[in-house]
């Protein structure tokens, strides 16, 4: 198994966290979609596969599932982990370039983007571009969500979807918030 640890002292900036999310948050992450409707499903920074296997228990057999993933360590585990799970894409790359992505994939639109980005720690340009994607990515009516460690971040991405549910998770290490963003509010 991989250190977490050890990544997060090689990439601080892009794996956020000392340690995995807890069951609980990947839980609370998940359980957050309506997978009844959803057909495609992005999830960003996908670590070690924590929230992966969440949404693999509940997610329809044809929804297709892009994991989109920067770090190399971690990609590798996922492919191994995941490698005969079918509908389902792991892309060694940055979230940035998800209109490639999309586009290689022949995608226009996705209905749910679920990020353990730490957008705490990212510099905002990139933030703004990452958020901008998912902004013109997400279906009118589809879910962004994300967790992060604290709020400091709530404003910025408000910016880009007016509507923001609050979940506080007390099972993580440390406490993690929820956010379940719409483009417009309800």
């Amino acid at each position: 198994m991989i250190s977490f640890l050890t990544e997060y002292i090689r990439h601080p900036r892009t794996t956020g966290a000392i340690a995995p999310s807890s069951r609980y948050l990947a839980r609370k992450m998940a359980e957050q979609i309506n997978y009844k409707n959803t057909k495609t499903i992005i999830e960003l920074g996908p670590g070690t596969g924590v929230f992966t296997k969440e949404i693999l228990k509940r997610k329809k057999a044809d929804t297709t599932l892009i994991l989109i993933e920067i770090n190399q360590t971690f990609v590798k585990q996922l492919q191994s982990q995941f490698k005969d799970v079918p509908n389902l894409h792991i892309i060694h790359g940055s979230a940035e370039n998800m209109k490639d992505y999309l586009q290689e994939l022949h995608l226009s639109k996705i209905d749910v983007v679920l990020s353990g980005l730490p957008f705490t720690s990212m510099p905002a340009a990139v933030s703004k571009n990452i958020l901008n994607r998912i902004s013109d990515f997400l279906d009118d009516d589809g879910s962004f969500l994300t967790f992060q460690y604290s709020l400091v971040k709530k404003a910025f991405i408000q910016q880009f979807f007016q509507s923001i549910e609050l979940k506080k998770v007390w099972g993580n290490l440390p406490p993690a918030y929820v956010l379940s963003c719409k483009k417009v509010g309800d």
